[in-house]
């Protein structure tokens, strides 16, 4: 779509009279002959300004991303430049799309009156951006709002938040799963014969490698139940606030279970710490992807076409690999119901 442009003199509004003189002269007397050399460098001048114009109206939108803030090394800042995982994709999709990418992070603090899902609604609804990344797959938080408004989260340039308005939301649609959540086996460096929770409960030691969960969780449900309770003897419970890591590097424990996100988000912190996860996966039911709101189509099927090839041809791995990502393959149903005790703790 075309629009005029008008040049506008601050100094003469318009719609008010100019002092320019009539044609064919000036207030003073009458009109010189403009030198041709002068009327060349105008013309081309006018030229230039033209093509300005011109490019400055085609240059593309850029693709508008919304990334959790802290969530390395999925989505974090680094040297004042987003990086993760999460980016990856989004650069990927706004290269096929031939725009430029924005990421905005935003902060999430969970109160009474919100909770992920309404206010990443609220971001899309707003359009602070057209896509969120890292957005758990459940059926329950997708479609219509079951609110009907929300706040935005903190971001780059947001009011305070008792001047944020309530945004009416929209209704959220899911993209490709690009990463199963799960869990993981962290030991303190490599342990020979020891990947998986079967070789931890074979292994000839009398019980000394101590396995520590913390209590109340999915992991701690997987060691108490796992194969009738086969694990048992080894558990160790690690209270809420105790630093299972910690308790891994100082030998109270020799092995943890605990959810690959939280490892991969303490390691980036700790980079130079032996302590490593073995290839050993328990997918919890739950995948990750990307979401829109139901009319921006064309982002979310650019970002679809990226997971959807990453997946085929390995370079969503290879990604993962290279951010520090413990990366497991998304689960079937992609849009799912959540974790399952029973699938979890299944052999």
């Amino acid at each position: 779509m075309w629009e005029a442009v008008v040049a506008k003199n601050p100094k003469y509004p318009r719609g008010t009279a100019s002092p320019l003189p009539p044609e064919g002269g000036t207030a003073s007397g009458p009109a010189k002959p403009v030198p041709r050399r002068s009327l060349g460098w105008a013309l081309l001048a006018g030229l230039v300004t033209l093509g300005q114009s011109a490019a400055d109206a085609a240059e593309p939108v850029a693709l508008t991303v919304c990334m959790a803030a802290d969530n390395a090394p999925l989505s974090y800042q680094a040297e004042g430049q987003p990086r993760g995982l999460d980016v990856r994709i989004a650069e990927a999709a706004a290269q096929a799309l031939g725009r430029p990418l924005r990421v905005v992070l935003f902060d999430s603090d969970y109160e009474k009156e919100s909770t992920l899902t309404s206010e990443v609604n609220a971001l899309l609804s707003a359009g602070v951006c057209e896509a969120a990344s890292g957005f758990p797959l459940l059926r329950a938080d997708l479609g219509p709002s079951q609110r009907p408004s929300a706040r935005t989260p903190d971001f780059p340039g947001a009011a305070r938040k008792r001047e944020r308005p309530y945004v009416p939301l929209g209704t959220l649609v899911a993209g490709r799963a690009y990463q199963a959540a799960a869990l993981g086996l962290v030991l303190p460096g490599a342990v020979p014969g020891v990947v998986s929770l079967a070789d931890l409960a074979t292994l000839d030691d009398a019980g000394a490698r101590k396995l520590g969960t913390a209590s109340g969780t999915l992991a701690s449900a997987l060691a108490m139940g796992w194969r009738q309770g086969a694990l048992r003897p080894r558990s160790v419970a690690l209270g809420q606030r105790d630093d299972p890591f910690q308790a891994l590097a100082s030998g109270r424990v020799g092995a943890l279970l605990v959810p690959l996100a939280r490892f991969d988000g303490w390691k980036h912190l700790h980079p130079q710490s032996p302590l490593q996860v073995t290839a050993w996966r328990r997918p919890i039911g739950l995948n990750l992807g990307f979401v829109t709101l139901a009319p921006a189509q064309a982002a979310r099927e650019a970002i679809d076409r990226v997971v959807t090839t990453g997946l085929a041809d390995g370079r969503l791995a290879r990604w993962a690999a290279e951010e520090g990502v413990s990366w497991s393959p998304p689960v079937a149903p992609e849009v799912g119901t959540g974790p399952s005790l029973a699938e979890v703790t299944a052999d």
